[in-house]
């Protein structure tokens, strides 16, 4: 599937290309508003995501014009401009999701897949029993309904979207908490030990010795 990402800074547009390439996705890019909106109308896009402080065109002016012409093209508003008034304007405009900045990236492509399949983020993502809830972040087993912190959320989200795969603390340090962390720090293990409690037992989260942990179907 043919995405496209409309992004002005250089290291998050690199960074989103290159994790959306890996996850089998062709990617085109642009670095303003005026070339995004050129590009969305040429090309046939599964599939937008679009930041919203953009030079040379604004996000929403891109996003009015862009619904407009082409107004099944379903759209992702990535921004750090999350305040109500403007989540509520991006969706008025068109738009079908909003991502506020900082993001996790498992998120992201989460909420990508689940539009791609024609859903909405209310389609829980399942693994087993375990069910995850995007839009509430709730998790779901065996009748249990947990309330999720952020971080909770982010982490589990993280272990769904990789289920059976083992995942190190460092790699969940970095993609979950999204900076660096000192490797030393047992916040990862502090945040299991509470998602273990929230789901109850048995837990669906293993923990592989000097290696990480894995999501168990």
């Amino acid at each position: 599937m043919k995405l496209l990402v409309i992004e002005d800074e250089p290291r998050i547009l690199s960074f989103l290309r290159t994790g959306l390439e890996a996850e089998g996705f062709t990617v085109d890019a642009a670095g303003d508003g005026v070339t995004g909106l050129a590009l969305a109308l040429a090309e046939p896009y599964q599939l937008v995501v679009l930041d919203l402080q953009l030079p040379r065109l604004d996000g929403l002016r891109l996003l009015s014009q862009l619904h407009a012409e082409r107004p099944t093209l379903p759209i992702v508003i990535l921004s750090a401009r999350a305040d109500l008034p403007t989540r509520l304007r991006g969706f008025e405009l068109g738009g079908i999701d909003f991502v506020p900045k900082p993001f996790a990236f498992e998120e992201l492509l989460a909420r990508i897949r689940v539009h791609l399949h024609g859903h909405s983020t209310e389609t829980p993502l399942q693994v087993g029993a375990l069910e995850l809830d995007l839009g509430r972040r709730k998790a779901r087993i065996n009748g249990l309904v947990a309330d999720l912190s952020d971080r909770e959320f982010r982490l589990l989200l993280h272990l769904v979207s990789h289920p059976g795969e083992v995942v190190s603390r460092e790699r969940l340090l970095s993609e979950v908490w999204g900076y660096s962390f000192d490797p030393t720090s047992n916040v990862v293990d502090v945040c299991i030990r509470r998602l273990r409690k929230k789901l109850g037992s048995p837990s669906p989260i293993e923990t592989v010795r000097h290696a990480g942990y894995r999501l168990v179907a």
